[in-house]
């Protein structure tokens, strides 16, 4: 700037001599110089920009992606700047590197649903409610990760983890299986659904019979 307001005032200078012109002319071609060898090396910046160019945005985090898009054009401004000296270039590579790395793939969250499906078909007279609220609150933890955009990979895995841990904690209601209530000719609801007791029918059939047995036995002798 400082060589700059020189050469203006030396244009105006109507009774400058000729060796006042070579004077200038070479300070001038001086400072061109300085600029050409001060010019800033964008090879790593260069590399940066290409492989951010082969990432797909739709599978980032929209809020990371869009803090990202900024810097990214003003790195490729800098690149096509042929002039642009070396603190600039330095300073774009450090902004776009950072945004680079502050960028955050979209979490699968195909696991999440999964559970919060298994956990909304649920046969709910098969548990306590104690241990079906547990469950609830989870569920709608659950739903409200699931349907943000913006949740991140820890978030999913978090509420994962604690809808599992509440079902896991369900309570199942007692079955009543007492030989001794089992009279002949009653009949046994049993309740079927996510944790049926596997053999309790043909069990119960199995009671029936030896009861008629005992009966028929009884009223022969009689």
């Amino acid at each position: 700037m400082q060589h700059y307001k020189m050469l203006k005032q030396f244009y105006a200078n109507a009774s400058a001599t000729q060796a006042d012109v070579d004077n200038a002319f070479t300070r001038l071609a001086n400072v061109m110089h300085m600029l050409e060898f001060f010019k800033g090396d964008k090879t790593a910046l260069q590399k940066m920009v290409d492989q951010i160019a082969n990432l797909t945005a739709s599978e980032y985090i929209e809020s990371t992606w869009n803090a990202m898009t900024p810097v990214l054009e003003k790195a490729e401004g800098v690149l096509s700047n042929e002039n642009a000296m070396q603190e600039e270039v330095d300073e774009v590579y450090s902004e776009l590197v950072k945004a680079f790395v502050n960028l955050r793939l979209k979490p699968n969250k195909d696991l999440l649903s999964g559970l919060i499906k298994k956990a909304n078909g649920l046969n709910r007279a098969n548990y306590s409610e104690a241990s079906l609220k547990v469950v609830d609150v989870e569920v709608e933890k659950a739903n409200v990760v699931l349907n943000n955009p913006e949740a991140t990979k820890e978030e999913v895995e978090t509420a994962v983890s604690a809808l599992t841990k509440a079902m896991a904690g369900l309570i199942a209601n007692p079955v009543n299986t007492n030989v001794s209530e089992v009279k002949p000719g009653d009949t046994i609801a049993i309740k079927t659904g996510d944790d049926s007791i596997i053999g309790i029918t043909s069990g119960l059939m199995m009671i029936s019979l030896i009861a008629l047995i005992f009966i028929s036995k009884k009223a022969y002798k009689e």
